[in-house]
């Protein structure tokens, strides 16, 4: 190797920040991801850094053109995090970010599977300080199930690299074929962080509650090594188009109803993985290239739009869009960085997610998909709604909320103003981007079809969005809390636990007594939440809302398309 294992930079750099103070402290921030992408160019492909362990032999970095594309946005992604947590005082943060970015780096330049799942554990580890951080009630015991989750994730992933050696007597990461019980628990291990359908909850749970610096750095890192690893070991798994195409819809009806902004976001991100899980399993060079692609994209735009909201909450204390609103008049320059972010994942023409998202449309058509391309094409409208127009509107528009406040600090300023140039650039001119992919592009983004067809779903989507909201069909931003599927686990799983064992212990009436007196407890806590006209308590709005939204997105597609 003519340079060190990429993640040794920012773990040697996260022991520097974790001694050192004030201007010294905050160049060294500056400064670990600048020299470990300097350090990234010395890397050449093929593999390096082995150490002996046992019978085995570790492969600290493998690189080749995926990894090093993962490498090099990964370190601009803890660049522009670095920059925007420079006004944070306390240590626990910024060691935490740079450890957790550092992991990710190892997960992805690792060679074999030993070495993968030891960063992947430490992803875990180092990422829950950014929850707890925050020092609430609700985030740590968000933190706490968060951390359960991505170690349960690693518990599955150890018993299936364990059972795979056992079984081929390799330690490569390689492709796998999706047969037998160690492929369907490294599958299931890499669904979990990926955020597949039901296996989603610690997402939406976790990074809403976490600080504002946390949740960029949560969103760039996490996901998108899982994204990495299942493309790594998956690609062509015919399984991963359908999964895919349900992730990408179904965070559609949560982001409409949902009242935390933050949590808009994390259901939006679910969204836009499932473009990119879906390009994986049709696996095709474009495909690939366009999930890829995509992951690059969206780190971006995401990382800004979250960086927006975390703007708000710094200065406003409130990230609910029932108490926001007005705020362009206080925060110009965050509200015109939020409303890039919000073209850009809306996927507008000459904006960094229009470049990405088309190619994996294309390829789900090319590949006989028509059914899946008209999901992404509903999934595509719906993230305009909640995220292209949902957070910028009420957050800075809407109502006045009479709050005013100052504009964001200078560095949050400058780290939003490197993204949203990096995404415009990359929507302008995408052929950098298009040469670092895996395979060679044989693609052209703006061509009249794709431009017209995309400005069309816009034009009707914004359509949709004024109609809703003129006739007050639209949800309206309400305080509440929206069950998900982790109520199944959290709630109601243990209500019948306790139930069966009473039967077994007491009897049918003691059972009914239990079962009873837990559902009042679930209840008051929900009333508690929500209060008596939060979301919970008034059902049939919400689902008549709802209903009309899913009506309205679907004559868009019917309309644009027919």
């Amino acid at each position: 190797m003519s340079s060190v294992a990429p993640f040794l930079v920012f773990f040697v750099g996260a022991l520097l920040v974790a001694v050192t103070s004030g201007v010294p402290r905050a160049i060294i921030l500056l400064a670990i991801p600048v020299v470990g992408a300097v350090n990234l160019l010395g890397t050449e492909p093929g593999a390096g850094g082995l150490v002996s362990l046992f019978d085995y032999t570790l492969i600290l970095v493998n690189a080749d053109k995926l990894s090093l594309l993962f490498g090099y946005l990964f370190h601009l992604a803890a660049f522009l995090g670095v920059i925007f947590s420079l006004h944070v005082k306390d240590r626990i943060q910024p060691v935490a970010a740079i450890l957790y970015s550092g992991s990710a780096l190892g997960v992805i330049f690792a060679g074999d599977l030993i070495t993968l799942f030891v960063f992947w554990e430490l992803l875990a580890v180092t990422s829950v300080f950014l929850i707890l951080a925050r020092q609430s009630q609700r985030a740590n015991q968000a933190a706490i199930r968060y951390l359960l989750i991505q170690v349960g994730s690693g518990f599955l992933l150890l018993a299936g690299i364990l059972i795979r050696v056992w079984e081929t007597g390799s330690t490569t990461v390689e492709p796998i074929a999706l047969e037998g019980l160690s492929a369907w628990l490294i599958f299931l291990a890499i669904g979990i962080k990926c955020c597949f359908p039901l296996l989603h909850n610690w997402l939406t749970d976790a990074y809403p509650e976490a600080t504002p610096t946390g949740t960029v750095f949560l969103s760039a890192f996490t996901t998108k090594t899982a994204i990495y690893v299942l493309a790594r070991c998956f690609a062509g798994e015919t399984l991963l188009v359908y999964i895919g195409a349900v992730m990408a819809m179904f965070p559609i009806f949560y982001a409409v109803i949902e009242n935390d902004l933050r949590r808009v976001l994390a259901y939006s991100l679910i969204n836009q993985l499932g473009f990119m899980v879906c390009g994986i399993g049709i696996g095709t060079a474009l495909a690939l290239n366009g999930a890829v692609a995509h992951a690059f994209s969206h780190i971006i735009y995401k990382a800004l739009l979250f960086m927006s909201m975390g703007a708000v909450l710094y200065r406003t204390g409130k990230i609910n869009g029932s108490e926001l609103g007005g705020l362009y008049k206080s925060m110009p320059w965050t509200a015109g960085f939020c409303i890039v972010g919000a073209a850009s994942i809306s996927a507008f023409p000459l904006f960094s997610g229009f470049i990405s998202k088309s190619m994996v449309l294309t390829a789900a058509l090319k590949e006989g998909h028509p059914i899946v391309w008209l999901a992404l094409l509903f999934a595509s409208a719906g993230v305009f709604h909640h995220a292209g127009i949902k957070i910028p509107y009420f957050a800075f528009f809407a109502h006045d909320s009479g709050i005013r406040t100052k504009e964001a600090p200078p560095n949050m300023l400058i780290a939003m103003a490197l993204a949203a140039a990096i995404c415009i650039f990359i929507g302008v001119y995408p052929w950098p981007l298009y040469a670092m992919l895996p395979f060679p592009v044989d693609y052209a983004p703006y061509t009249a079809e794709h431009v017209l067809t995309q400005s069309q779903l816009l034009f009707f989507s914004a359509l949709a969005f004024v109609w809703l909201n003129l006739t007050h069909l639209y949800p309206p931003e309400l305080p509440g809390v929206n069950i998900d599927a982790e109520w199944s686990y959290r709630k109601a799983l243990p209500a019948i636990g306790l139930a069966m064992l009473a039967i077994g212990r007491r009897g049918r009436a003691h059972a009914l007594r239990t079962a009873t007196r837990v559902l009042r407890q679930i209840h008051a806590a929900i009333y508690r939440q929500s209060g008596p006209q939060g979301a919970l308590a008034r059902t049939w709005p919400t689902g008549n809302m709802a209903f009309w939204t899913t009506v309205v997105l679907a004559m868009v597609l019917i309309l644009s398309y027919v």
